[in-house]
């Protein structure tokens, strides 16, 4: 595995999608998005997931220069139609669009229907802490993942992002529905390792550590089993209804493609009502509490949500971000 700067990877990125008619200021920001998730250490969502972006430019599933369009709305709640522009673009946008209404009235939330995928979900949780918002959103995707009990895929994995700003860094949850999200299944084997934990099932129905079994039954393992599987199903249904489109097994009835997806942006001004230094003092004496817990491993570092992407980003600054080499190759040949 290789090491690229970090803006040789944006620069590069920039230049596939001018090549695909991208508007140069949105090609900039799209660009950047892809390469910030790798420099971050989300490679699975970053330099890894282009290509088949591109690969769904091709299709038409992705319009490269659409705009989110507002349909409706009524004090703090805004419905917007992605119109199928790219997916991370669009949900910064949303995020935005939230946070403005959050400056405005405390809180605001934007419901978006009829987008792709947002690659990595945490940019949008990171956009709003950083700019001294708690952000919360969420989204729907193709079924991958069963109903706890069942076998099929009915279910999306679905990942929810709670971030609140901090002193010094933000706090950042960013989670998947399943133990582990298709991105990292895909990337685990591609690296030939097997996951540290079972995160799915066999073709034989049996939990296992194997990413590649994984990826043949397409039975991902739902976190903390029927707990993770019912919040799947009501993320989903409140990305659905809210936004006016469509569900997770609507997007499957679509075929094996993921596109058309719902998805929710929530901002909260946590001193529309509150006192800053009492919002301070409560998030640096619960932080400080779990940085002083004792590790259950002796020589290891307790980490809160968030911390670990602020170390991995300056390693990745200073000494590259580590780049699938097979992936690289195909990128820079686009």
């Amino acid at each position: 595995m290789s090491r690229i700067p970090f803006s040789r990877i944006h620069e590069e990125l920039k230049r596939v999608l001018l090549s695909f008619d991208f508007e140069p200021e949105k090609a900039d920001v799209c660009a950047r998005l892809f390469a910030e998730a790798s420099r971050d250490g989300v490679y699975s969502h970053g330099l890894n997931r282009f290509p088949r972006f591109i690969e769904y430019i091709r299709k038409g599933y992705v319009n490269v220069n659409a705009s989110p369009e507002k349909i409706a709305g009524i004090g703090v709640i805004e419905q917007w139609d992605g119109n199928l522009g790219p997916g991370n673009l669009n949900a910064r946008f949303c995020m935005s669009r939230a946070t403005e209404m959050a400056q405005a009235y405390g809180m605001g939330l934007v419901a978006l229907r009829n987008t792709n995928h947002w690659m990595r979900g945490g940019a949008y949780g990171w956009q709003a802490a950083e700019s001294g918002f708690i952000g919360i959103c969420f989204t729907n995707t193709q079924p991958n993942m069963p109903p706890w009990g069942a076998k099929n895929a009915v279910l999306g994995n679905n990942p929810l992002i709670i971030a609140l700003p901090g002193q010094h860094f933000p706090v950042v949850l960013d989670t998947a529905m399943t133990q582990f999200s298709f991105g990292k299944i895909e990337a685990t084997r591609r690296q030939g390792k097997l996951l540290p934990v079972p995160g799915g099932f066999d073709t034989k129905g049996e939990l296992t550590v194997d990413p590649g079994e994984i990826e043949k039954s397409w039975r991902a393992l739902p976190f903390g089993f029927w707990k993770g599987s019912g919040l799947s199903l009501v993320l989903d249904l409140m990305a659905s209804s809210l936004s006016g489109g469509m569900c997770t097994v609507q997007v499957g009835e679509q075929g094996s493609d993921e596109y058309g997806l719902s998805q929710i942006f929530m901002a909260i001004n946590p001193l529309a009502v509150g006192n800053h230094v009492h919002y301070q003092e409560v998030l640096e004496k619960t932080l400080m509490a779990i940085k002083d817990a004792e590790p259950a491993k002796e020589g290891e570092e307790v980490f809160y949500p968030g911390e670990r992407t602020i170390l991995t980003r300056k390693d990745n600054m200073e000494n590259g971000v580590p780049v699938d080499e097979e992936i690289w190759r195909l990128v820079c040949s686009m």
